[in-house]
């Protein structure tokens, strides 16, 4: 089976706002055929609305014209996210007056109204989703896409995972690389050497637990791969592994999986724009310098093959080395630019990977230019008026 992502490139063949990103998300939604199918729905509008001093996610140009359409289709849309991230939304320029529509956190303002669904895995037990989700008729997953410290990649699959949970099952997300152990501390019981492992990593990744005296815990989110505290750590008492790092993006596939699960057959839709895309989540609060070019916007009705289809977008092109933070190391030969990034265990595939494995979506898809952009045969030139010079 193959899934069809349709796709705006961010490339123009005249200077004509017909063919701009936000005009091109317009005729994605056609494509979608979002005002047919939204007439009568409770329509969320799943966003990542960022925080702090962030200005790359998504523009409220591009959330405004989502919300006409919905309007126009008969649909009742609101845009949600998490309840710290809505509550300074404004000093962003998302305000119900800017994208017309209003504005609600997905488990209210004290993250109180919420669902529990029972999906053991590792050490989560319950997975508490938003109210505010589980109520509405119909999804607008509206994703930015850009790197993750945890996962590599975030797009779409990441919008629902973390970002329709509550902050208990968000942390216990994260927690899943410290599941299996990777720290053997028999093994290593001079404090000076453990001190030398820590002092071996240049991103300070390791750090003494502070939970268990004479132990390392291992920040996951830091940790690039290098291997520098392997040459260190004695045979045996430290391992970097790459289940470790695979465990979040499998809690992130059930967890996305569980959030989908309380929508009916074919009322959700996947919208990434791949715009501004620099080295971290959102949540962050604050916008670095982008390491890839725009790719674009893309849109299906397959979450699956719609992230896919931006990681293999991505793969075409080279990290911009000069614009990773100073901080940071990038490894050419780790793999998928995000992986030269963040390291080659942090596969931003996992999570497509693992979604379509619990039989949510598919990897294959057909990508679908909605405007192709082509040399015009006769070059307009811009003239600028001698007052303006």
């Amino acid at each position: 089976m193959t899934a069809k992502v349709f796709y705006g490139s961010p490339k123009q063949s005249r200077l004509d706002a017909s063919e701009t990103l936000p005009m091109k998300l317009e005729k994605i939604l056609d494509a979608l055929h979002i005002r047919d199918r939204v007439k009568g729905e409770t329509v969320a509008i799943k966003m990542h609305l960022g925080g702090n001093v962030g200005y790359s996610t998504i523009h409220p140009v591009f959330v405004r014209r989502v919300v006409k359409a919905v309007l126009d289709g008969g649909g009742k849309p609101f845009v949600t996210d998490l309840a710290g991230a809505v509550a300074t939304a404004a000093q962003r320029g998302y305000t119900p007056e800017t994208l017309g529509c209003p504005i609600y956190p997905v488990g209210g303002p004290d993250e109180k109204y919420y669902y529990v669904h029972k999906s053991p895995y590792k050490n989560i037990e319950e997975w508490r989703l938003g109210g505010m989700i589980a109520d509405a008729t119909f999804l607008i997953d509206l994703a930015h896409v850009k790197g993750h410290p945890s996962c590599g990649f975030g797009a779409a699959i990441k919008n629902l995972a973390l970002g329709c949970m509550m902050t208990p099952t968000r942390s216990a997300i994260h927690d899943t690389n410290h599941f299996d152990p990777y720290w053997f501390g028999e093994k290593c019981p001079d404090p000076a050497v453990r001190q030398a492992i820590i002092d071996s990593c240049p991103f300070e990744a390791l750090v003494e637990d502070k939970e268990k005296p004479g132990n390392l815990h291992l920040h996951y989110e830091m940790c690039n791969q290098c291997g520098r505290c392997l040459k260190v750590a004695p045979e045996g008492s430290l391992f970097i592994r790459p289940e470790n790092f695979w465990a979040f993006q499998e809690a992130c596939a059930i967890s996305t999986k569980i959030t989908l699960s309380t929508f009916e057959p074919g009322k959700a839709v996947f919208i990434n724009l791949a715009t501004q895309i620099h080295t971290v989540c959102d949540c962050f609060g604050f916008t670095g310098q982008p390491i890839l070019p725009d790719l674009g916007v893309f849109g299906s009705d397959d979450i699956v093959a719609v992230d896919t289809a931006v990681l293999d977008m991505a793969a075409k092109h080279q990290v911009d080395a000069e614009a990773l933070p100073l901080c940071m190391e990038l490894q050419p030969a780790a793999g998928h630019p995000f992986q030269q990034v963040h390291g080659p265990y942090k596969d931003p595939y996992k999570a497509p990977r693992y979604l379509e494995a619990l039989g949510v979506g598919t990897t294959q898809y057909e990508l679908v230019d909605i405007l192709p952009a082509e040399r015009p045969k006769k070059v307009a030139s811009v003239y600028i008026a001698a007052d303006e010079r």
